[in-house]
């Protein structure tokens, strides 16, 4: 029941911008770390930007000053702005947010651990 849903891939033109959003729902009781991934073509899946529940950040060197990691606790969803778009951003992008959830009979705390959305591609054309 718990799940994370991404969305705003799609293809865009090199020098472009998007929106990327991933929205928790279920039965949360809390969310720590949440973050970015991506993972090419014939890659591993590697980080892109991370953000904590306290709203400081970290970014992979290569998308520095291009994108940025915020997030609404209110609505427990987190963004990826992507601007200056390079070919070699293309990738399926996936969300991971920590997170304890409730489980039931009987009614208890799981322990924390990441979850992961489904993915959404991202294709920079050249």
């Amino acid at each position: 029941q718990v799940q994370l849903v991404e969305s705003g891939g799609g293809l865009v033109q090199a020098g472009g911008s998007l929106r990327l959003s991933c929205a928790a729902s279920g039965r949360i009781a809390s969310i720590n770390d949440m973050g970015w991934y991506r993972q090419p073509p014939g890659k591993q899946r590697e980080l892109v930007a991370a953000i904590t529940s306290g709203g400081s950040t970290n970014y992979a060197d290569s998308v520095k000053g291009r994108f940025t990691i915020s997030r609404d606790n209110a609505k427990n969803t987190v963004y990826l702005q992507m601007e200056s778009l390079k070919p070699e951003d293309t990738a399926v992008y996936y969300c991971n947010a920590e997170m304890t959830v409730w489980a039931s009979q009987p009614v208890r705390l799981m322990p924390r651990r990441g979850y992961w959305g489904q993915g959404t591609q991202v294709t920079v054309s050249s």
